[in-house]
């Protein structure tokens, strides 16, 4: 019996967030009415089965959702991810607290002690380690972009600004003509262009783009580029419909495990 409640949980979640992965790579938006729906399904699910069959996990239960909710909320007030991520990590808290051994076993073929007690974790770990491989493409992409245009990445106008900052962009973003900038609403600008006191055009990098102030950014860059002051090649990253690799990283810790802890019993073998 244990195993139908397993698998109607692991399918629950994976069915809501597929859709939310949908919704917000479609819109970027997730309806709040996604999560009202799965975090008392998710409860009613979770709560039964512990309390039928292991009741003494249930302070456990408790424990899991308190630690993961209050982790979304400092990710989420930080800036480390949007409003739905945060209410899919303690949906999971709900639905999935503890990694399902009674439904199957990850090919790795150990549970790690994070996905035994706070399963939500490994799965942001995983959906972190997911994300992260975009970088990788994003450099590789700046690179053929480099050799193609033969054209410096960063010009002079840059020249003030910090070598970490510089990387940061190469990993996050690419450039892109204004024109797309203004018409792809989810790709955000990675620099500003503002009037000095010398009444010259100054350039800064933007590390962590945000929706706020993004029209009046576009604006300036656009005046900038219409003026000929700057040339129509503009730093920009997409915005990340996360959810998308929470989900990659469910399927990811479900059938394979925690690849955080794969990785630190291989170093340390």
């Amino acid at each position: 019996m244990q195993i139908l409640f397993d698998t109607a949980r692991a399918a629950v979640a994976l069915c809501f967030l597929l859709y939310a992965s949908w919704s917000d790579y479609k819109t970027r938006e997730v309806s709040d009415i996604v999560w009202m729906l799965l975090a008392p399904l998710g409860f009613a699910l979770t709560f039964t089965e512990i309390y039928m069959y292991e009741a003494a996990q249930l302070q456990l239960y408790g424990i899991c959702f308190g630690l993961t909710a209050l982790f979304a909320i400092i990710i989420f007030y930080s800036g480390g991810f949007g409003g739905a991520d945060a209410k899919a990590l303690m949906c999971l808290a709900l639905i999935l607290p503890f990694f399902p051994t009674k439904l199957l076993s990850p090919l790795s073929g150990t549970i790690s002690p994070i996905s035994q007690m706070l399963f939500p974790l490994t799965i942001f770990s995983n959906s972190v380690l997911l994300a992260a491989l975009t970088a990788v493409l994003m450099l590789f992409y700046n690179g053929f972009w480099r050799l193609k245009t033969r054209r410096r990445l960063f010009n002079g106008n840059y020249e003030n600004q910090s070598f970490g900052r510089k990387v940061l962009i190469l990993v996050t973003g690419y450039r892109v003509r204004i024109s797309k900038l203004k018409e792809k609403w989810h790709v955000y600008p990675l620099e500003d262009a503002s009037t000095n006191d010398e009444n010259k055009i100054a350039r800064k990098l933007i590390v962590v783009p945000r929706d706020e102030g993004r029209t009046e950014i576009v604006e300036r860059l656009e005046k900038a580029v219409a003026n000929g002051t700057i040339q129509d090649s503009i730093w920009a990253t997409p915005g990340l419909p996360f959810l998308i690799f929470f989900t990659l990283g469910l399927i990811l810790a479900l059938f394979f495990g925690d690849i955080v802890w794969i990785c630190i019993r291989f170093l340390f073998a």
